[in-house]
């Protein structure tokens, strides 16, 4: 039987040194297309495909359609062009080391794809689906080596990029960005006489409306006085709901009255009607949009900021490769690369002087303000014509980094927020953070009222939708919706009609598709449109049942009525008591004060990050080291209970959480700014006994 013909096709792309120049070029060119093939798969494909599905993030860092082209030529391009520039200049080295390093260049190519296809096929993470991805590479790169018809499937491949990025640019719903259509939206018709009021509309972002509240249902005035003195002034809606729980959806709905139909980009392209369009005759309009661009260009300027543009695309483009790269699954949220700027960092001047707050150093922790919130401050001014003064800002919104106080502090970026331990966290920073939003309520009614705008405007503050903190379902996924409705779909809302002084409470069940249409008749616009919601001036829905998307066009029914609040977040006993000097190491009693422990003996080690930010704090510049990040060692038993004290005051006790890839981790979050001075601060960590007694760990 003849001997089978094999590597005929390799023989070819291998071709000898005193082969023909057109033969080598043949062979170059063969070699360049299955590069072109694998780089596509492995990066161009990937990548667009998520940013395909993510215009938010082009419009968060205000790109252009010039932009948003060169990323994707860069994406499709530039790895193609150093894998391709790699294997090129090994041909220096001879022709056999060329074939040795395509090969190698191939099957590390597959091993990629591999990881990415097995993390999504199969059950591996970690080493051993890193492992399983370097044998399947070795394999096929020796398949490659061997037989023809691999590289014939690779070259016809190479097509892929092309294809890749032709839907990119017409099909996805990034599509909007980089090729917008005509901004078109019908304009509202005015009724009625006499003037129109300014109108101020504050939408907040992931904030449960059940973050506000305290026990008895009602807002807790003493943690949150400002939103206690907006409800005192204005109708609060406590059965308020979005209708999704991802902003693209959710505030197109509640700008233009229609519920979620189709997964587009919220784009003025793709929602030409909406409530900028309709009030654009008779208002001026000052929008500071965020994740959002309904505004069309000929209705408002979006302002440019720091941190836009080209080159912090390609940066959060490079960090999420690196996520759909790895063998392991990523703990972060890529809607945490949507950090609102500080005033100081875009180096605004503040809207106006802030009083000094005697709890702080407010005066000068007014630099942590967000960039946006101080443009929306100094445009709250009167007008001879009236003025839609509009701000989308992501607050309380993760990523959590600031304490009531506006004092900004530093966390790693893979911080679970739901498990063990992680899950009460993320609640305590997310509230924090509320704290901090809580005065920037303050600030925006203290400006109402100085500039006189107050009593003329139509106010409405509100939320696009919430988000669970419940275990085993935080987040805004379908299981988060199915187990806590009211925590994700559950929203503040007040609305302070022109005139108005007393507060009053309408339990009607209110979707935010009646947002809109309740605008329009507080102004006394027509809305040219048909619009799902209904106006707070007509009679209140029949049904108690609400619909919320968590898909355009699938609606999902849940329960209405008031959500009620969860329970509040233990708090040890521990907390905010006195440890002493003395080397004495006392049991702790149910609510003791001044507890006595020794700085000798030490009782284990425990690994602290960022452990220098404690020898010199600054509290003028705005930041404090207020989360405490480590490790300890496998021997420490899960659950383990840690005391975390700063200056002898013990701001935080905390679990030892089950390990991760990062190890035997905890996390204590000292909300309390009093906790710190200037100049160093003493950190230390007790080992909480099972009989209460305290051990003081050895930092490192």
């Amino acid at each position: 039987m003849a001997e089978p013909v094999v590597a005929a096709e390799p023989s070819a792309v291998d071709a000898p040194a005193s082969a023909p120049a057109p033969a080598r070029w043949r062979a170059e060119l063969r070699r360049l297309l299955e590069v072109v093939a694998l780089v596509g798969l492995v990066v161009t494909q990937p990548l667009l495909d998520v940013l395909g599905r993510s215009p938010d993030f082009f419009l968060f860092h205000g790109a252009t359609a010039a932009d948003v082209a060169a990323l994707v030529a860069l994406i499709a391009l530039l790895p193609t062009v150093a894998v391709a520039v790699l294997g090129g200049v090994s041909r220096l080295a001879g022709r056999r080391v060329r074939a040795a390093v395509h090969t190698l260049l191939v099957a590390l190519l597959v091993a990629a794809l591999a990881v990415q296809v097995g993390r999504h096929l199969t059950g591996l993470r970690g080493v051993p689906l890193l492992a399983a991805a370097v044998g399947v590479g070795i394999l096929c790169g020796y398949v490659h080596r061997r037989f023809a018809a691999p590289g014939r499937v690779l070259r016809v491949a190479a097509v892929g990029p092309l294809v890749f990025v032709t839907l990119f640019a017409l099909v996805s719903p990034t599509s909007a960005v980089l090729l917008p259509r005509g901004p078109g939206g019908a304009a509202g018709v005015g009724h009625g006489t006499g003037p129109r009021p300014p109108v101020v509309l504050l939408i907040l972002d992931e904030f449960p409306l059940v973050s506000l509240l305290g026990p008895d249902g009602r807002i807790d005035a003493a943690r949150y006085p400002h939103f206690a003195e907006l409800a005192q002034g204005s109708t609060w809606y406590r059965a308020a709901s979005g209708v999704s729980g991802w902003t693209p959806y959710a505030l197109p709905a509640m700008l233009t009255g229609r519920y979620p139909a189709e997964p587009v980009a919220p784009h003025y392209s793709q929602y030409p009607d909406n409530l900028f369009t309709a009030l654009g005759d008779f208002y001026d309009i000052r929008a500071q949009e965020s994740i959002t661009r309904l505004c069309p260009p000929s209705r408002c300027e979006q302002p440019v900021r720091p941190e836009q543009g080209l080159g912090v695309l390609v940066r959060e483009s490079v960090g999420l490769l690196g996520r759909i790269a790895s063998p392991v699954e990523s703990r972060v949220d890529p809607e945490d690369s949507y950090r609102e700027p500080t005033r100081a960092a875009v180096d605004l001047d503040a809207a106006e002087a802030v009083p000094a707050d005697p709890r702080f150093r407010w005066d000068k922790l007014n630099d942590s303000q967000p960039a946006r919130f101080t443009d929306f401050l100094a445009g709250l001014r009167p007008t001879d014509r009236p003025t839609l003064h509009f701000l989308h800002l992501l607050m309380p919104h993760s990523p959590w980094v600031y304490l009531p106080s506006g004092a900004r502090y530093e966390a790693p970026e893979d911080l679970p927020n739901d498990g063990t331990g992680w899950v009460d966290l993320a609640r305590r920073r997310h509230l924090a953070q509320l704290g901090y939003t809580d005065r920037l309520i303050g600030e925006t009614l203290r400006t109402l009222r100085e500039r006189g705008l107050y009593d003329q405007a139509l106010l409405v503050v509100t939320a696009d939708h919430g988000v669970s903190f419940t275990a085993g379902a935080q987040g805004r996924g379908m299981g988060a919706i199915e187990a806590e409705p009211g925590q994700v779909a559950g929203v503040p809302l007040f609305v302070k009609e022109p005139g108005q002084r007393a507060g009053r409470v309408d339990d009607r069940n209110w979707q935010h598709v009646d947002l809109l249409p309740t605008i329009a008749d507080e102004v006394r616009i027509r809305i040219p449109w048909q619009v799902d919601g209904r106006s707070a001036r007509q009679e209140p829905r029949a049904q108690a049942e609400k619909s919320f998307y968590d898909r355009p066009a699938q609606p999902v029914t849940i329960p209405g009525g008031v959500p009620k609040p969860p329970p509040e977040p233990a708090v040890h006993p521990l907390v905010g008591t006195t440890v002493g000097d003395r080397p004495t190491g006392t049991t702790v009693g149910d609510r003791p004060t001044g507890t006595t422990v020794g700085d000798r003996p030490t009782e284990g080690t425990a690994r602290v990050d960022r452990l220098a930010a404690f020898d010199a704090v600054d509290p003028d510049t705005g930041a404090l080291p207020a989360l405490v990040t480590g490790t300890v060692p496998a021997s420490v038993p899960d659950g383990t209970l840690l005391a975390v004290a700063v200056n002898g005051r013990i701001g935080a006790v905390v679990p030892v959480v089950p390990p991760d890839l990062r190890g035997r981790r905890f996390a204590a979050f000292v909300t309390d700014d009093r906790f710190f001075r200037p100049g160093a601060n003493r950190l230390d960590i007790y080992r909480v006994a099972a009989d209460g007694a305290l051990r003081r760990l050895a930092l490192s």
